[in-house]
């Protein structure tokens, strides 16, 4: 079964710097696109930055100069590093992963989400 585990989220005063990380663990074959989407309450969940296996990178406008995201592939792990960080980042942020498994099959997982608050 393929899981993946986040960390990384916490509380941040405003400007300070975060780092998320997502390890995707299992009979893994192959790991695609990587991504971090967040949900702010009573917003729809939204991405935030995106990974191709081929390290192309996309971001929100509203994170672009702010956030990185990167990928170990050796780790099948993807980072986002977020800088600057403003009250209205505040949101779970969730990792997102595509790929195939050992067996074969296609998968698209989310991890459990981690909490990041900044404070103004």
């Amino acid at each position: 079964q393929v899981q993946l585990v986040e960390s990384g989220g916490g509380l941040v005063p405003a400007g300070e710097s975060l780092r998320l990380s997502c390890a995707v663990s299992g009979r893994v074959f192959s790991v695609n696109a990587m991504g971090w989407y967040r949900q702010a309450p009573g917003k729809q969940r939204e991405l935030v930055a995106a990974i191709a296996s081929g390290g192309s990178t996309s971001y929100a406008d509203s994170v672009k100069g702010r956030f990185t995201i990167s990928r170990d592939t050796t780790k099948n792990t993807v980072y986002l590093q977020m800088n600057s960080l403003k009250s209205e980042d505040t949101a779970v942020y969730y990792c997102n992963a595509e790929g195939v498994t050992g067996y074969g099959l296609d998968f698209k997982y989310w991890g459990q989400g981690t909490q990041v608050t900044v404070s103004s």
